[in-house]
C-alpha cells in the first residue's frame, strides 16, 4: 500500500475533515507516510459521493463512530502507535470527544498534535465559522487583489486552505516530527489560515513600510499597476502573462513588442504607467496568442500564454516533465517537489471510506469476534 518515499518511516493518524488538514496530511503521504483516516461512519457505502481523488490519495481509511465509548478507544488505541495525529476541528470539539492533545499525549508523550482551522485555537474569531474568504479578507490579503477599481478579487482558495493552511501546516508538522526525531517531545502545532495568510503578506508590509506600496489597488508592481507586470488580451481573444520586472527583462519585452525604447519613459516612471500599459495593450491586440508565444521563445521577456485548465497538460513543458497524471478522466497533478532518490514515485490510489476497516482492526490484534461485534454494534464499518 505505501509507495516509497522520504517519510516512509512516519506514521499519521487523520481524522477526517475539510480545510487545510486533507491537502497537508496529502502532501505528506505522496512522500510516503503511512497515513490512516478515520471516516465516519455516514460516509461509508457505494451511494456516498467520494472526496476528490487528489486530496484523498495515499491513504487507508477506517470508518468509526467517534461519539462512541468503543469507537474513541479505537482512536486511543491506534494514537499509541502513530508519530503524529492531524484534526480540523472547530477549538474544543476533540476535547469533547475524549480524543483531545492532554488526553493522546498522556498516552503517547512524542505524539505531534495538529490543528488545523481557520482562526487557530484561541482568539475572540476562535470559535467562529469562516472559510478562505473571510481569513483572506482578516489578513489584508484580500484587500490587495483585484483592479484599481471596483470590488477585490480572490485566487479561488488557493492561498487560504492550501498554501496558508495546509502547506504551511504540512511544514509545522515536519518541524515537530524532526524534533521529535533528534530527542524532543511532542508537541501541538497550531496552525491558523488566518496566521498563515498573514506570514505570506511579510513582504507586502515590508515595502509598505519604507513607502514602496501604495494601499490603492492597481498603484504597484505587484498588483496590475505597471505595464511590464500584467496581462494582455491578444487578437484572437486570449490572453498573455508578462513579467518582464528586471532591466534586461524588459529590455527584451521591449524588443518582443518592436518598440524604440527612446520613445518610452523610464520603466519604474509610475506617472507613465497608464499610458504605457495602454500602449502595450495595443501591441498585444494587434496579434494573437500563438505568434506572440513564437516571437517570445527563446527571449528572456517572461511572456507566457495564460492557459485555461483544459489546455495545460498538453503544454510541451509539462509533457517533458510528466507533470500531470491521468487517473480515468481526471487529471491530477504530479506531487511536488520531486525526489532524486525517489525518481520513480507513482500515484498512490485514493481510499473509500471504511476500505481498510477490518485490515486496520487486525493490525491493532482485535480478534475477529471483536471487530464482528463492533460492525455489528455500527461501532465501525
Amino acid at each position: 500500500m505505501t509507495g516509497p518515499g522520504p517519510l516512509t518511516s512516519v506514521r499519521i493518524l487523520e481524522l477526517a475533515a475539510l480545510g487545510p488538514g486533507p491537502f497537508a496530511v496529502g502532501l505528506l503521504a505522496d512522500c510516503g507516510a503511512d497515513v490512516i483516516r478515520i471516516d465516519r461512519l455516514d460516509d461509508v457505502g457505494p451511494t456516498k459521493e467520494r472526496e476528490p481523488i487528489a486530496p484523498m490519495r495515499g491513504r487507508r481509511s477506517i470508518a468509526i463512530d467517534l461519539k462512541s465509548t468503543d469507537g474513541v478507544g479505537i482512536v486511543l488505541d491506534l494514537v499509541r502507535r502513530v508519530d503524529a495525529l492531524v484534526e480540523g476541528y472547530r477549538p474544543g470539539v476533540a476535547e469533547r470527544l475524549g480524543i483531545g492533545p492532554e488526553v493522546c499525549q498522556h498516552l503517547n508523550p512524542h505524539l505531534v498534535y495538529g490543528r488545523g482551522t481557520g482562526w487557530g485555537q484561541h482568539g475572540p474569531l476562535a470559535p467562529a465559522a469562516g472559510h478562505d474568504l473571510n481569513y483572506l479578507a482578516l489578513s489584508g490579503a484580500l484587500h490587495t487583489f483585484g483592479p484599481g477599481e471596483g470590488l477585490p478579487s480572490w485566487p479561488l482558495n488557493l492561498l487560504g486552505d492550501y498554501a496558508a493552511g495546509g502547506m504551511l501546516f504540512a511544514f509545522g508538522l515536519l518541524a515537530a516530527l524532526i524534533e521529535v526525531r533528534n530527542g524532543g517531545s511532542g508537541q501541538i502545532v497550531d496552525a491558523a489560515m488566518v496566521d498563515g495568510l498573514s506570514l505570506l503578506m511579510t513582504r507586502i508590509h515590508d515595502r509598505r513600510a519604507i513607502g514602496a506600496w501604495d494601499d490603492r489597488r492597481g498603484f504597484n508592481l505587484e498588483d496590475g499597476g505597471a505595464p511590464f507586470y500584467n496581462v494582455y488580451e491578444t487578437a484572437d481573444s486570449k490572453y498573455l502573462a508578462v513579467g518582464a520586472v528586471e532591466a534586461k527583462f524588459y529590455s527584451a519585452l521591449i524588443q518582443c513588442l518592436d518598440l524604440d525604447p527612446e520613445s518610452l519613459p523610464a520603466q519604474h516612471d509610475r506617472n507613465a504607467w497608464p499610458t504605457q500599459k495602454a500602449l502595450f495593450a495595443e501591441r498585444f491586440a494587434s496579434r494573437p496568442q500563438a505568434e506572440w508565444v513564437r516571437i517570445a521563445s527563446g527571449t528572456d521577456a517572461c511572456i507566457t500564454p495564460v492557459l485555461p485548465l483544459g489546455e495545460v497538460a498538453q503544454h510541451p513543458h509539462h509533457i517533458e516533465r510528466e507533470s500531470f497524471f491521468e487517473v480515468g478522466s481526471v487529471l491530477i497533478p504530479r506531487p511536488a517537489p520531486r525526489f532524486s532518490n525517489y525518481p520513480n514515485e507513482q500515484l498512490r490510489p485514493p481510499s473509500d471510506p471504511g476500505d481498510s476497516t477490518d485490515v486496520i482492526l487486525q493490525e491493532l490484534g482485535y480478534a475477529r469476534v471483536k471487530i464482528e461485534k463492533l460492525h455489528g454494534e455500527r461501532v465501525v464499518a
